[in-house]
């Protein structure tokens, strides 16, 4: 074997060769790869491009010896596991070998007395850990007492088996053998048949004696926590059978998770990325939805990202007509619109009112009804598309997008760095590409052009200020920025032309380059404590009035000057009673009119935020919150250590897809009607349309329905968001998001059909809402009960003869209980001391995230770096696709003595050491005479690029975690254990352990079993009163309190 095979284990086969799938084309995803040093190869490039010098024998350096193991030894040599430490078993022993191990673990669950839990079929001999502190390390190993000796619950041996008759699986069988929603019965050109195979056993259910009134809970000593349902095993399960296939929307039918990235094929019916439904088959009437408890709702992201691969959004322009509409509820035209008359007159699938079709969209149809140029008609075929809109359409005349950067420049932002960091961060938005390029501003616009990181005819402006603000003229015939000074902030107007405000950033390169270098030193001496930012707000609105467009502005303390000025609202003696809800919404009405009006306008604002001891998230991100825009939140600003993330979500703020003057619309099928929103948007009346004043590739809305008639079984139900935006090059379009789900008779089909994801989200979107109205000990309670409500309903009424003490549950909600557990223990919810200013921001994440960014926010993925293979962290030579490794969960008992492990929760990424990790480890991570936690940089925010296999492991799963990350900017963050106050955030993202008054994971499905068995036997008392956000039973989707007198009305059309 050559040396190059030897060091790598990468060297056989083709890196570029591709495993070909019968059914549809591989994905074309290509994740970054980290560069290392001139001469040291990766053992690998991104797939799809030839190695560059690449020998099949070449010299990649002197091997190294083994860490923890004598002798000369190579990375990743044959036989030898990579580790730093003695081997203590297996790592992550749920994630290894056959089939058999992943059947056994969710077929044979015990609850019997800890000598049973160590027989096969369901072991963990080397993990026997406390698994409620993370720091209590001193416990002896071999230890089954739970909470440290803790007398345990009085639970007889059970048995934790398949809810559908247990089956062996193999990676992604879940998904191969998925079945195909019955009943697409409307969509008139069917796609390819597709054979459904059987449902894979993955369901299950864990018995349990409910204990007797004042007996402990605690059954952690009983239980082996390896063997309940895994989020970690099932998104790496999903992933690894997404790379090698695509989703198709109409043939499969229940999507991929949403923390999985997978390539998409639209078929008519669109993306999950765009539009998630929380049942793909709908109960035809408002009884039998009710007995699921579950929500009926479509979480909708239409501006989300593609994935390398998929197809692009079609752009369709129809001239002055418009895009065909139905005349009755103004659908627009989609590819479950049926065409009669020979092609005269086209059915709507919303309301089914025959509309006359326009001489110039008319085209036959054959004999079956569909129209003859359907193929080469992508609104026909596609279930996401853009139209062009004409001047009807219209609010204002549509121009480039206008950006203005509001600059903080008071006396904080200087003294801490956060001026000159803000000020980097945007010179890299604008121009990052640019400046690895070598190219100068005002070079031909064509070339230019193809490098913006903002697109052609966009503009920018800036602003600072303090006590006063300060408007910058950056015209390109000016040599240097003209400064002119707006000292009235009670009246603020604005004092320089448009012209000279908003410049092209390429043409103006020079001037605003040297103005962003020369501000930290400009106010260095001039520090004015207060600022004053709603005036400064005002005027910038004042600049973009005529146009819209977006606000980038950076705050650093609370604005305590001039009109709007804020104080200290949160006290310590508000907490955990009735009046903390208070705290978590304004009441200045300067604020809120001023919000308003920048949606009137088309304005939408991000705010960077530097944390203080008081900042009222609650009233400056209520702007952000209402126009559509993002808070992005810095309570622990150190410049050294969160510069470069910083810098990245400037950039990514500015870079990604972002429309403004935004209208929203969601139609639906006759039956069903629009019941209520959740998100961060202005909606003057009920039914009326949702506005925004920008929208971007990362916000979502939630919708929920309600019944105000029966569905049709034989008929499909269809909905329809129809978003009508300006876009950054200004063209007026509007994005149609179609999607379709089957409808039965009875709720049975519909438990088959759950998208867990959709459902969490909408929860969390009730929940969150409902945080300025109720305490939060009742929304707990109301999660709990909501939680106990759709296990119920499943048990009582779907899952088929079972005894009476199992805790079954359902096939596609497996983890919906530990995702449950992780929003009661969110920032937003969690018991004990929290500032108001963490609980608001985390609020209104819930109500405008990313199903994906939900997902991590309630259950964090985590990879142990001091195990990984070989092979992780490059492409595979037979697929060319990065080789991920297994993820582990996130308890303490997984967790090795001495590891180094990756803890990403979407928010922010920790990495986690060990105080007794080995210097070798260190050292090939950090570098020579990094062999010491003491010796590391505590503000170390990414990696050094060095020539050792482990650091270009580590960086290329860093640079692929950032591309399927979301919006917040990945840095690595350290928490040295016993050194580190990051060690105490590692702490609260170990969800499956218990976390002060929140119980552990396994405590948790006790106690929701309990609560089961009282159901079933009718003695259960809601802890929520019967009512709120977590209720169910009601006809509107099982969410109790969410009817009201309005639900009668179904809103009107535009």
């Amino acid at each position: 074997m050559s040396e190059h095979d030897v060091y790598h284990a990468l060297g056989h086969g083709t890196p570029n060769q591709r495993s070909t799938n019968p059914q549809a084309a591989p994905p074309q995803f290509r994740p970054p790869i980290a560069s290392p040093r001139s001469g040291y190869n990766q053992g690998g490039t991104p797939h799809g491009q030839p190695t560059p010098g690449y020998q099949q024998g070449a010299n990649l350096g002197t091997p190294q010896s083994s860490y923890g193991q004598a002798g000369p030894q190579f990375y990743g040599a044959p036989g030898q596991e990579q580790s730093y430490f003695p081997p203590q078993g297996p790592l992550g022993q749920q994630y290894g070998g056959s089939a058999d191990g992943l059947t056994s673990q969710m077929g044979s669950m015990g609850l019997g007395s800890p000598s049973e839990v160590g027989t096969p079929g369901g072991t963990r001999p080397n993990k026997k850990k406390s698994r409620h502190a993370y720091h209590n390390l001193d416990q002896p190993s071999g230890s089954s007492q739970a909470l440290n000796g803790t007398p345990q619950g009085a639970f007889t041996p059970t048995q934790f088996s398949n809810a559908q008759g247990s089956q062996h699986l193999t990676p992604g069988s879940s998904y191969a053998g998925q079945q195909m929603t019955p009943g697409l019965n409307q969509f008139s050109a069917p796609p390819t048949p597709y054979a459904p195979g059987a449902q894979p056993g993955f369901g299950g259910h864990v018995s349990a004696v409910p204990a007797a009134a004042g007996q402990p809970v605690s059954t952690q000593g009983n239980v082996d926590p390896e063997q309940i349902p895994s989020i970690p095993r099932s998104r790496d399960t999903a992933a690894e059978y997404y790379l090698d296939h695509v989703y198709p929307t109409m043939e499969q039918h229940l999507p991929p998770p949403s923390a999985v990235p997978f390539v998409a094929h639209d078929q008519g019916n669109s993306s999950p990325k765009y539009a998630r439904l929380t049942l793909n088959n709908i109960p035809s009437s408002s009884e039998a939805l009710a007995a699921t408890a579950l929500p009926l709702g479509i979480v909708l992201q239409p501006l989300a990202p593609l994935q390398e691969g998929e197809q692009p959004i079609p752009v369709l322009e129809f001239g002055e007509l418009g895009p065909p509409r139905c005349r009755r509820c103004r659908t627009y035209i989609n590819p479950f619109m049926t065409f009669r008359s020979g092609g005269n007159r086209f059915v709507c699938n919303m309301c089914t009112f025959p509309n006359e079709v326009a001489p110039e969209y008319f085209a036959p149809t054959d004999p079956s009804g569909v129209r003859v140029d359907r193929a080469q008609r992508p609104e026909l075929t596609m279930g996401t598309v853009e139209f062009m809109v004409p001047k009807e359409y219209w609010a204002k005349e549509p121009v480039g997008l206008r950006w203005l950067f509001l600059i903080d420049v008071s006396q904080e932002a200087t003294n801490k760095g956060f001026l000159e960091a803000f000020c980097e961060g945007i010179l890299g938005a604008l121009y990052a590409e640019d400046q690895m390029d070598g190219s100068e501003g005002g070079q031909n616009d064509d070339k230019a052009g193809s490098k913006r990181n903002i697109p052609l005819g966009s503009k920018v402006g800036f602003v600072t200020f303090d006590k006063e603000v300060h408007f910058y003229n950056c015209n390109a015939s000016l040599e240097k920025a003209q400064m002119l000074v707006m000292p009235d902030i009670e009246d603020p107007f604005v004092p320089v032309g448009s012209d000279g405000l908003f410049v092209d950033a390429y043409e103006s390169k020079a001037v605003i380059t040297s103005l962003l270098t020369q501000l930290p030193s400009m106010f260095a001496h001039i520090k004015n404590p207060e600022p004053a930012l709603l005036s400064t707000l005002n005027s910038a609105l004042s600049s973009l009035s005529s146009t819209g467009g977006k606000i980038i502005c950076s705050l650093s303390a609370l604005p305590t000057w001039g009109p709007g000025r804020l104080f200290m609202r949160d006290d310590s003696k508000l907490h955990g009673i009735e009046t903390e809800k208070k705290l978590f919404q304004t009441e200045h009405p300067g604020w809120k009119k001023t919000a308003s009006k920048m949606v009137e306008s088309g304005v939408g604002v991000d705010f960077f935020v530097l944390g203080g001891p008081y900042m009222d998230i609650a009233t400056i991100g209520y702007i952000s919150a209402l126009s559509g825009g993002e808070m992005y939140f810095y309570p622990n600003f150190h410049a050294m250590r969160d510069t470069f993330k910083l810098s990245q979500e400037i950039k990514h703020g500015v870079t990604r897809e972002t429309g403004y003057q935004a209208l929203m619309k969601v139609r639906c099928s006759n039956g069903l009607q629009v019941l209520s929103y959740h998100g961060n948007f202005l909606q003057h009346t009920f039914g009326a349309d949702l506005e925004f004043g920008t929208v971007d590739a990362d916000k979502s809305v939630g919708v929920m329905f309600s019944y105000d008639g029966k569905l049709d079984a034989k008929l499909d139900a269809h909905f329809q968001c129809a978003l009508l935006y300006t876009t950054a090059n200004g063209e007026r379009r509007v994005r149609c998001t179609n999607t379709v789900a089957s409808v039965s008779e009875g709720a049975m089909e519909t438990m088959k059909f759950i998208d867990q994801d959709a459902v969490v989200n909408m929860i969390a979107r009730d929940a969150a809402t409902k945080m300025t109205e109720r305490s939060l000990a009742d929304i707990r309670n109301s999660l709990t009960e909501k939680t106990v409500d759709i296990l119920a309903g499943y048990r009582k009424g779907f899952s088929g003869s079972h005894p009476p003490g199992q805790l079954v549950l359902p096939e596609n909600l497996k983890e919906f209980a530990m995702y449950m557990l992780g929003l009661l223990k969110c920032r937003a919810f969690k018991g004990g001391h929290e500032p108001s200013d963490r609980r608001t921001h985390t609020m209104r994440i819930l109500k405008s995230t990313s199903p994906l960014e939900l997902s991590l926010l309630l259950y964090p993925r985590i990879f142990p770096l001091h195990s990984l293979p070989p092979e992780s962290g490059f492409p595979s030579p037979s697929t060319g696709h990065l080789v991920l490794p297994p993820t582990i969960r996130a308890s303490w008992a997984n967790f090795d003595e001495g590891g180094a492990y990756l803890v990403d929760d979407g928010q922010i990424c920790l990495l986690w050491l060990h105080a007794q990790v080995s210097p070798n480890l260190l050292e090939d991570l950090f570098g020579p005479g990094k062999t010491t936690l003491q010796s590391l940089d505590p503000f170390l925010s990414s990696l050094p690029v060095l020539d050792t296999h482990l650091n270009a492991q580590v960086r290329n799963l860093l640079a692929y975690w950032s591309s399927v990350r979301g919006s917040k900017g990945l840095s690595i963050q350290l928490a040295r254990q016993g050194l580190d106050g990051a060690d105490f955030e590692f702490a609260r993202l170990l969800v499956e352990d218990r976390n002060g008054d929140a119980q552990s994971y396994v405590d948790w499905l006790v106690h929701v079993h309990r609560c089961i068995q009282l159901e079933l036997a009718g003695q259960r008392k809601r802890e929520d009163g019967g009512g709120g956000g977590g209720g169910g039973g009601d006809g509107g989707g099982g969410v109790a309190g969410m009817t009201s007198g309005l639900a009668g009305l179904r809103p009107p059309f535009w």
